[in-house]
């Protein structure tokens, strides 16, 4: 039978908490694209993402050891990087926002996903969002947004499976009602 992905990070993983170099190189070529994607869906500048980046692999390589083993590495690493984030972005003044088209460089449209995303935040469903309990909203970010399997998101969030699953049912139910004007 062969490895999965998840088998072979948990084997860099466990390597990685030898001190080898090699398995953290591995690790970082594997994890990175995502993770920088994931991050930029959260905050567009750049510069922020990429310290929020390496200090979330430096936090990987100086407490490897302390992974149990029961989740998925990538779940783990993305709870690493999203507390660095916030922990970035919580001594910040202005919220970094999305550029409006007039402010973009002459010739380039906003893409379809960062349309989307504006909506998600200064849009209906952004209020909508925000009238969310912290629990459901949070289960949104992580499966809907974050695009995390219910797994994933389980723990990530530290929740069983079936409780995301019942929560996400809620949200998604109370969103729909949210955005039809109360008529649903």
């Amino acid at each position: 039978m062969r490895a999965g992905p998840a088998d072979e990070d948990a084997a860099l993983l466990a390597a990685l908490a030898d001190g080898d170099l090699a398995a953290m190189r591995r690790l970082y070529e594997r994890h990175a694209p995502w993770l920088s994607a994931r991050l930029l869906r959260r905050c567009n500048d750049p510069d922020v993402v990429a310290d929020v980046l390496q200090d979330s692999f430096l936090a990987l390589w100086r407490g490897a050891e302390r992974w149990r083993g029961d989740g998925e590495v990538a779940a783990w690493l993305w709870g690493i990087a999203v507390r660095r984030l916030v922990s970035r972005l919580r001594g910040r003044r202005a919220a970094v926002v999305l550029p409006l088209e007039e402010e973009a460089d002459p010739g380039t449209a906003p893409s379809a996903e960062e349309v989307a995303l504006l909506g998600v935040e200064y849009g209906d469903l952004g209020s909508a969002l925000l009238r969310l309990s912290p629990e459901m909203r949070a289960v949104v970010q992580a499966t809907v947004l974050d695009g995390l399997s219910t797994r994933q998101a389980a723990r990530l969030l530290g929740i069983p499976a079936a409780t995301v699953k019942t929560r996400l049912h809620r949200a998604k139910a109370h969103l729909r009602r949210e955005l039809a004007g109360g008529l649903a």
